[in-house]
Order: C-alpha cells, then sequence, then structure tokens
C-alpha cells in the first residue's frame, strides 16, 4: 500500500512540477519600452503603467485587476473543467508572465497553456504577434488539448482623454495619443467605455485566425501619431491610409456622372469645371448591365475603348477619374446568379429536404424550423442546388415547410429533388437588386481580379466601396477582407478611397470618408446638420474627413423649388468647418433645365478654392460649425474671398430667395429668382441703394417715382445705406412683378 501510495504521490509531484515549469516566471516588473513610451507588467500579468516619456504623463488607469492577456472559451472544453463549469463562455486570464529576450511568456489561470506572443520593439511603435501556443497535458486524468475560441492579445485600461477615435481605435488630446491598431486584417480591434477609462482591445477569433495574427502599441503625441502609423502600414506592408490622407487629391470634391457616353462626356467636364472640381467619378452603371461580370451595356458599343475615351478627356481636362462600384455581390441579371446561381453565393440558413419533391412542387417540406427567415418582398428566394425557388411564407410548427414556392426563378432549371438534400436561403441584399457573395469562398477574390483590371485598363485614380455592407459576418473581419480582397488587385493603389461602411482595418483601406445619400432640397439643411455634420466631427477623432455628399442636383418643379445657391452655401461652408469635401450628382438634364445652375456651380467653385487653399482660419471654421449661422462666401472687389454670415429674407415669395448681411458699414442683400426671370419692386430711392451684378461691378436701376424697380433672375447683390431693420421693413413690402 505504501509503495502504491508512493507511486501515486511521484506522478502527481511530476506533472504538478512540469505545469509550473512550464508556466515558470521571475518575480518583478516588465518593461517594454522604447524611444517614446514604457510598458510595465507585472509577473502575473497585470498592466501596471504606460508612461508617455517626452512629457512624463501617466497614460493607464491603475488599480483596475485586469489582465493584459487572456483566452476564452465558448464553453469550457477541459474534462473536469467542464465537469465543474456551466456551458457559457469563460475567460482564463493570464497568471504568469515572464519575458525571453524579445518573446513574452505568458501562462493562464486553470488551463494549461503557455503562450509566446514576439516583441517588434521599434521607435515608432510596439508590436505584439502570438507565435506559439503550448498545451502541457496531465499525466493523470482524462485529458486531451483543448480548443481555444478567442485569444486577447492586448487590452489595456487607457485613460480618458477628450477624444476617443473608434475606427481607428485611439485615444487622444492634444499632448498625446495613444493606439492600440492591428498590424494586419485578422486583428479584431475594439475599445471598450468603462466609466473612468477606455478599455483598448486587440484580439484573435479562432473562426477567422489565432496564430501569427498581430497587433501594436503607439504612444506619442497627437501632431506626431500619423507618421507612427505611416511608418507601421510601411513595415507591415499594409494599404497606405496616411499617405493618402496627406495627399493633395484628398481634398477635392468630385462631380459624379451621371449616364455619361463619349457623346457627352465634354458637356459633363465643362459644368464640372464650372464647378472647381477636381474630380470626376464614373458610376459602374452607366457602361455595365451588371455587377459582378460587368458586361458592356449597348450604349458602349467599343467596350473599354469607349470608357478609354471618357476616362482620358477627365485626365486631359485636368481632373481625376474615379470609379463607383459595388464590389461584395453580384447584380441577379448577372451570370453568378441567372440562369446558373453560382456555388460560391452567400446563403444566410441551411435546411434539409424532409422528403424528395417533383420539379411541378410548390411546398417545399424541410427538416429545421424556418422561423426568423426573412419575409421582405425580393428577398423570400431559396438555392435548392442550381435552381432558385421563390416562396410567399413558410410554417413555425412541424410539419415545417416553405409555401406558396415558384420555381425555376431568374431562369434557373427546375427539377426534381431527393430527400435530404440541402438547400439554402439565398442572402440576397436589402435593396433587393443584388445577391452576397460567401467570403470564405474564392469569388471575391475573382471579382477583385476582374475590378482591378478594369481600374488599370480605364486609368481610374479613385474608388467608392460601395454597399460595403453587404457581407457577412463576423463583420469585423469581413467588411474590410472584401475591400482588401479589390484593394490588393488595383496597381497603381488608389490615391484615395471612400465607402459605405468600415471597420478598424479599414482604415488604411478607405481613406476618406462615406458619403450620405440624397436628400430633398427642402430638408437639406436638417438632413445636413442631422448626418453629415454629425458624422464630420465623430470621424475627425479618426484624423480622418467624410464627404459631404451626395448632393442631389434638382431645378425647380411643380412640387419642389429644387437645389439653390444657398443650399450649396449651407452644404459647402459646414463641409469646410471639417475641411471635408463634397461629391454633386451631375445630371446633364437638371443642370440645362435649371436656371441657377451657373450660381449654383459659382457657389460649389468659391467654396473648393477656399477650402483647398486653406484660406479658412481656425477661428472661421470654429465659426462654421454653428448649424444655425448661415455663411456666404463673397467674392470682393479685389477677386478675393471673404467669409459673411447672412440671414434669410422671408416673407416675400418663395420665387425670391435673399439673404442680408453687414459689410462696411452698408447692409447688403443677395438674392435671386429661384425659377426663372422677373423683376422686383421696392420702395426705396436711388440715392438710398446701389445694385451690384457682382462685388465691384455696379449695373444701373430703374427708377419709378419713390420705388425701384430691380432685375430679378441670376444673383445679385443690393447694397443700402440703411440699417439692416429698415431693409427687413423695405423688403416685407417688396412686390414681384
Amino acid at each position: 500500500m505504501r509503495s502504491l501510495f508512493l507511486f501515486i504521490f511521484i506522478i502527481f509531484w511530476g506533472a504538478t512540477e512540469a505545469h509550473a515549469g512550464l508556466n515558470k516566471g521571475k518575480p518583478g516588473k516588465i518593461v517594454i519600452e522604447n524611444a517614446e513610451m514604457a510598458l510595465t507588467l507585472s509577473s502575473d500579468g497585470k498592466p501596471l503603467s504606460l508612461t508617455h516619456k517626452p512629457s512624463g504623463q501617466e497614460c493607464l488607469e491603475k488599480g483596475t485587476n485586469l489582465s493584459v492577456f487572456a483566452l476564452t472559451e465558448h464553453r469550457p472544453y477541459d474534462n473536469e473543467l467542464f465537469l465543474t463549469y456551466p456551458a457559457k463562455p469563460r475567460t482564463f486570464a493570464a497568471d504568469t508572465l515572464w519575458r525571453e529576450g524579445n518573446q513574452l511568456k505568458v501562462g493562464f489561470q486553470e488551463i494549461a497553456y503557455t503562450a509566446t506572443i514576439s516583441l517588434n520593439i521599434t521607435d515608432d511603435y510596439i508590436g505584439f504577434q502570438l507565435t506559439g501556443l503550448d498545451y502541457e497535458i496531465e499525466k493523470f486524468g482524462i485529458k486531451r488539448k483543448t480548443e481555444i475560441d478567442e485569444f486577447t492579445l492586448l487590452q489595456l485600461p487607457v485613460r480618458k482623454r477628450s477624444h476617443l477615435g473608434e475606427w481607428l481605435n485611439v485615444v487622444w488630446d492634444d499632448k498625446v495619443a495613444v493606439n492600440v491598431l492591428a498590424t494586419d486584417e485578422f486583428a479584431r480591434i475594439d475599445a471598450f467605455d468603462k466609466g473612468k477609462y477606455q478599455l483598448l482591445y486587440a484580439g484573435m477569433d479562432n473562426r477567422v485566425k489565432l496564430m501569427g495574427v498581430g497587433a501594436a502599441l503607439i504612444t506619442t503625441s497627437k501632431d506626431k501619431l500619423l507618421d507612427r502609423i505611416d511608418q507601421l502600414e510601411r513595415d507591415y506592408q499594409l494599404p497606405l491610409g496616411v499617405e493618402s490622407r496627406r495627399s493633395e487629391a484628398y481634398k477635392y470634391s468630385y462631380y459624379e456622372l451621371r449616364e455619361v457616353r463619349t457623346h457627352n462626356i465634354d458637356e459633363h467636364i465643362a459644368y464640372a469645371k464650372q464647378g472647381g472640381f477636381k474630380m470626376m467619378v464614373v458610376y459602374y452603371f452607366d457602361f455595365a448591365q451588371s455587377m459582378g461580370h460587368f458586361p458592356w451595356l449597348p450604349a458602349f458599343p467599343n467596350g473599354m475603348q469607349d470608357l478609354q475615351t471618357i476616362t482620358r478627356k477627365i485626365k486631359d481636362a485636368g481632373m481625376i477619374p474615379g470609379f463607383h462600384i459595388h464590389y461584395n455581390k453580384a447584380a441577379k441579371n448577372d451570370a453568378y446568379v441567372s440562369p446558373v446561381p453560382d456555388h460560391r453565393l452567400n446563403l444566410r440558413r441551411m435546411f434539409t429536404l424532409a422528403d424528395a419533391i417533383s420539379a411541378e412542387a410548390t411546398t417545399i417540406p424541410v427538416e429545421e424550423n424556418p422561423e426568423g427567415c426573412t419575409m421582405e418582398d425580393g428577398r423570400r428566394m431559396l438555392k435548392i442546388g442550381n435552381e432558385l425557388v421563390s416562396y410567399e411564407g413558410y410554417t413555425t410548427e412541424r410539419p415545417y415547410c416553405f409555401t406558396g414556392c415558384k420555381r425555376g426563378e431568374l431562369k434557373s432549371t427546375v427539377g426534381p429533388v431527393e430527400k435530404g438534400f440541402k438547400l439554402g436561403l439565398l442572402d440576397v441584399d436589402t435593396w433587393p437588386l443584388f445577391v452576397r457573395f460567401d467570403q470564405n469562398t474564392s469569388i471575391q477574390q475573382e471579382v477583385g481580379e476582374r475590378i482591378g483590371k478594369l481600374c488599370r485598363e480605364a486609368g481610374f485614380e479613385f474608388i467608392y466601396f460601395d454597399g460595403a455592407e453587404d457581407v457577412h459576418p463576423p463583420y469585423w473581419y469581413n467588411v474590410p477582407r472584401a475591400q482588401l480582397a479589390v484593394y490588393n488587385q488595383i496597381n497603381p493603389a488608389p490615391v484615395l478611397s471612400e465607402g459605405a461602411t468600415k471597420s478598424h482595418f479599414s482604415w488604411h483601406i478607405i481613406t476618406r470618408g462615406n458619403a450620405f445619400d440624397l436628400f430633398r432640397p427642402e430638408f437639406i439643411r436638417q438632413a445636413t446638420q442631422k448626418y453629415p455634420m454629425y458624422a464630420a466631427e465623430y470621424t475627425a477623432q479618426d484624423f480622418t474627413a467624410i464627404n459631404f455628399g451626395w448632393n442631389d442636383y434638382l431645378a425647380p418643379d411643380s412640387i419642389s423649388v429644387g437645389m439653390q445657391p444657398d443650399m450649396y452655401e449651407y452644404i459647402c461652408s459646414r463641409a469646410a468647418a471639417w475641411d471635408c469635401p463634397i461629391a454633386l450628382m451631375g445630371k446633364l438634364n437638371e443642370f440645362r433645365k435649371h436656371p441657377r445652375t451657373t450660381d449654383n456651380l459659382e457657389v460649389i467653385k468659391n467654396w473648393e478654392e477656399a477650402r483647398i487653399s486653406g484660406l479658412l482660419t481656425s477661428r472661421e471654421k470654429e465659426e462654421l460649425k454653428n448649424p444655425d449661422q448661415e455663411h456666404l462666401l463673397l467674392r470682393n472687389e479685389e477677386n478675393n474671398l471673404e467669409l459673411i454670415p447672412y440671414e434669410q429674407l422671408e416673407g416675400v415669395s418663395e420665387e425670391l430667395r435673399a439673404f442680408m448681411f453687414r459689410r462696411d458699414g452698408k447692409t447688403w442683400v443677395v438674392y435671386w429668382h429661384a425659377r426663372g426671370e422677373g423683376q422686383l419692386q421696392l420702395p426705396v430711392k436711388l440715392e438710398s441703394v446701389r445694385l451690384l451684378k457682382q462685388a465691384g461691378v455696379e449695373t444701373d436701376i430703374h427708377q419709378e417715382g419713390e420705388k425701384s424697380v430691380l432685375p430679378l433672375g441670376d444673383r445679385r447683390y443690393l447694397v443700402f445705406d440703411l440699417s439692416p431693420r429698415k431693409v427687413k421693413d423695405l423688403w416685407e413690402q417688396a412686390i414681384l412683378l
């Protein structure tokens, strides 16, 4: 008996010593530092300090008792642990940490893993990469190497500062910036508000990738942050997001072509030049019959040659040609969907045929409960092999089935199907004009190569990644993953990009934020305040501008006053507050019909000039952030631009638009006819007023007794030797003739 006891003791002691040896650590602190920062960790994996050396500022919240590193299992997998703990996600924090050269060794609570985290210490950043996971199996009991579902590579309780850039994952103020960012597309980056601090997080998901995944820590001054990120992008061969943000083209607004053809591109260019645009964007709808394979429209009989004619003329006019695409889905009329649906289209749910069906069957019996499947029009579509089937409804109690089925949709082939066949709910997007790709297959790469070839041949230098939300989970990974699959095929790389949706890694790809969809003229101010103005302020924390577009171009009609100069003045001025461009829809018919096209485009051109040249001061930009005070950019007598606050004069007619401001001790009114031409009668004598076509260019006023009759059409200026109150009183007595 004694010998048996001794034998068991020796086995137990050996296993315990082996585990302790694997997780052995030296007591004391571990300091990881470069020229700008020092990160101090305890021997049990707790963050003790993060110091910005030049300023001496402490960047961490003390006393949080967090672990810098951790493992997560979606349920305990170790035999003894799942016998103890419930089946729910469980995180095992680091409890042992030591350093061997430029490697950290990490042991964890209750689980016999030791992680190796390799350090890349540079003057610009400190990189962390998971390069090893060793598991010690005990010599007794029922044991096996367990799965890891998530790995926390780095999490730091960073003290709050005046700004959190959620997209870039940076906490900053005017002095210091602390940034935890991915060094590849596989790292999941996030920030969590913990009251006194922001928990900056970098980790991995085993469904994506664990080993070899990395993140970096930057602690620097706010003014040097982009320099540090730029170096990191170059070292890790990432898209050069900083270089793009620093390019001259980053400032440019763009003219988005509509219904462009070889015969009308010159007219489009003429309007674009009137608006001061330095970039023109081609929408693929204008030359391709469908997204996916991009077959040419009949209006492009020479295919690429016709498109090249358009882009060449854009370049010859001194503008950058851009490309507006959908890229992560195929149109329903594309060869990827009809008549034979590609096997790489995404399926949102999978089902099993509960019984065989004939080619005539209109009810599809399935084993699984269809509850929750979409009931939206145009999205109710099943893929059964190479057949597409629409449904009207389904049952949510056994026997489960899809009902009211229409077979052979989108010209697909109808046929009988045997029991047990797997079918899926087709991932039709919300438009619903497209079907999304399965990002785990080769289809996105294939389409990316096609888009890359198209960009090279056409000479596109700007990309708008539209519909970026149209990917399946996990979104943090698949949003930039799909973008990167296209971006990497474009050579040379686009000078800048915009996109509808972005995730952390997209910061390197989508270098200028999204444009919003179109708003009606009557609500343009409210919409600008609610959406672009808010987004611009929010995204500026990520050292990124947004686009204050898209802006429609609409002539007046029976139900709307159309887009007017004051509306573009408002949009462009609010955009300039955050150094943001705009985008304008180039609709030739609307340009031709609108009586104030020249004035509209002059407004845009003035703001482009002021913003690109850096004319506006910091104080003026702050003034422009006030949503309630409107501004005019006046071209003065010396042909220079002046920023002037102004207010609208109400009460005469919808046809007359007028705004009043003070300048050089005089009361000025800028006015015009919204819909055409006419005359305006004011009860004012000639000695009290002057009429200007523009500042410094006076024109005659027709006097009729005590009243002045003014031309009413294009924008003109009235200069009164009267107070604003008296001018308002006069305006209330104005009559349209």
